[in-house]
């Protein structure tokens, strides 16, 4: 049984076909800001790193800093 925490950096997009595609980074740094991961993400945009189902990247939605803590209450036994 533990406790474990853990921080994610959920970037979304909106597509040519105008849908949202979202990439999530893990573990990024305590001191990320917003002009960074907006410097990011315009760079994915600009080089065309990705293809979605729904077309190329072609603009930013939304950027947040998602953290989860697990606590863990029961592990069964070792056999």
């Amino acid at each position: 049984m533990a406790v474990t925490t853990n921080k994610v950096v959920r970037l979304t997009f909106t597509t040519a076909g105008g849908k949202t595609f979202a990439i999530t980074i893990p573990d990024p740094r305590e001191d990320v800001d917003q002009a960074q991961a907006e410097a990011v993400m315009d760079t994915i945009i600009q080089k065309n790193v990705f293809l979605t189902p729904s077309g190329e990247l072609i603009g930013k939605r939304d950027i947040k800093i998602v953290g989860t803590t697990i606590n863990d209450l029961y592990d069964p036994p070792q056999a």
